[in-house]
């Protein structure tokens, strides 16, 4: 975090409090160069030699996003149309699409067929049956991965938690219809059973479930390796890893993840030779931290002997994330980041719920409406899962760098809100 010399807060070269002037609030301001980084630092630290990076799109995605991780040469995981749609118009090259969702419609699936899309990650049977009807109309390969539930309960949120044995995600491992439908790929003329896929859930800090993960996957993958006489190509570990959204938050670096995973599969080689294409699928570690949403500050309450709440210009229209899953975060007066923290105030956003506070009992200078408030480390499902809740615009996104800001979505005006209704 840096500042200038009038105490304002800066990011990407900018000043915190010129861009609020310039495109008004709520603003997420993404730092681009923070962005960049990270994409090198995975693919200088796992992608070597046939390895994959997939940034996992739903953290958030858009035109411009699209284009640089392209520029930085990682792979792409969407999970719906819409998402597929956003790469495809970015020129994201198709072929380095994964496409994953648990329940892809007819049309979705068809539209990966028709862009080319590089690998789609089936979820269940029906799926799989889908695809293989619709796959004989195209005269080339199809390549595809297996989701398996493996049973790792990472420790994370509950619903966040996507590997246990209870999920709606993939294939139940061991499960007679895991057996059915590898057998039936592995003799179809048109798929190509690439391998297997599995993910534990999200925001995980400790590294040791991400071992159990590497371990179990190896061990299926060799199971119906032996089975069928056939040599598995890639496993894809999914993603997770957590990211400190606190200053006191302890969380593994990109580097630990990267060089943990790799030794487990080394590991794993160590039994046999065995070692596949291995594909991770990051997002909210690439994106989190290189986003902050900046808030107008409104009207401040006092609540004697109970608490002081400051109300801003957003709240869980932009950030649905304390509401969903009583995610923490820790934020800062933008235009008078030198100031002495002095009291403790509970940040409510506008939206009309009790439950619309983005964060309780933070430490502050005195707040007056019209300060500007920082809320730090909002990249990853902030913007993603806005919503229009009380008819309230989404905010505009811009992309700092080098001191020069650009808007890379706009903000949403009051037509836009009406411009799909039919009287």
């Amino acid at each position: 975090m840096r500042l200038n010399d009038r105490g304002h807060l800066v990011i990407g070269g900018c000043d915190s409090v010129a861009l609020a002037l310039e495109h008004q609030t709520p603003l997420i301001v993404y730092d681009e160069e923070l962005i960049r980084e990270n994409c090198r630092r995975y693919r200088q630290s796992f992608a070597q030699g046939k390895h994959r990076v997939a940034y996992a799109g739903k953290a958030f995605l858009c035109l411009a996003l699209c284009r640089l991780l392209n520029e930085e040469g990682l792979y792409l995981d969407v999970v719906s149309g819409g998402e597929l749609h956003t790469a495809l118009a970015a020129a994201f090259p198709p072929e380095r699409i994964y496409f994953h969702g648990n329940n892809k419609s007819p049309a979705e699936i068809k539209m990966a067929l028709d862009a080319g899309v590089g690998c789609l990650v089936v979820d269940n049977l029906y799926e799989y049956s889908l695809l293989k009807a619709m796959a004989k109309d195209y005269k080339r390969k199809v390549f595809l991965l297996l989701r398996v539930a493996l049973g790792v309960d990472a420790a994370t949120h509950h619903y966040i938690r996507t590997g246990q044995h209870d999920s709606k995600f993939g294939f139940s491992l061991g499960g007679s219809e895991l057996d059915q439908v590898v057998a039936d790929a592995l003799a179809d003329e048109t798929l190509e059973l690439l391998g297997f896929h599995s993910h534990i859930g999200s925001q995980i800090t400790s590294l040791e479930a991400f071992r159990q993960n590497v371990e179990i996957i190896y061990s299926l993958a060799r199971h119906y390796g032996e089975k069928h006489s056939w040599q598995v190509q890639e496993i894809n570990l999914g993603g997770g890893l957590g990211v400190p959204y606190l200053p006191e938050d302890e969380a593994q670096s990109i580097e630990d993840f990267a060089g943990h995973i790799i030794r487990a599969a080394a590991e794993q080689r160590a039994v046999d030779g065995f070692l596949p294409r291995l594909t991770i699928e990051p997002g909210r570690s690439i994106i989190a931290a290189a986003g902050t949403t900046l808030y107008t500050v409104g009207s401040i309450k006092s609540v004697p002997t109970v608490r002081d709440y400051v109300a801003v210009d957003g709240g869980m229209t932009d950030n649905p994330r304390t509401a969903l899953y009583q995610a923490k975060y820790s934020c800062l007066l933008a235009n008078r980041a030198t100031a002495e923290a002095t009291k403790l105030y509970t940040i409510a956003g506008k939206s009309c719920e009790s439950g619309d506070i983005l964060i309780w009992d933070h430490a502050l200078p005195a707040v007056k409406s019209g300060d500007l408030l920082a809320v730090l480390v909002t990249g990853a499902y902030n913007y993603s899962m806005a919503s229009n809740y009380n008819h309230l615009p989404r905010p505009a996104v811009v992309m700092v760098s080098g001191g020069l800001a650009r808007v890379i979505i706009a903000r949403e005006s009051y037509a836009d809100l009406v411009r799909l209704d039919r009287l």
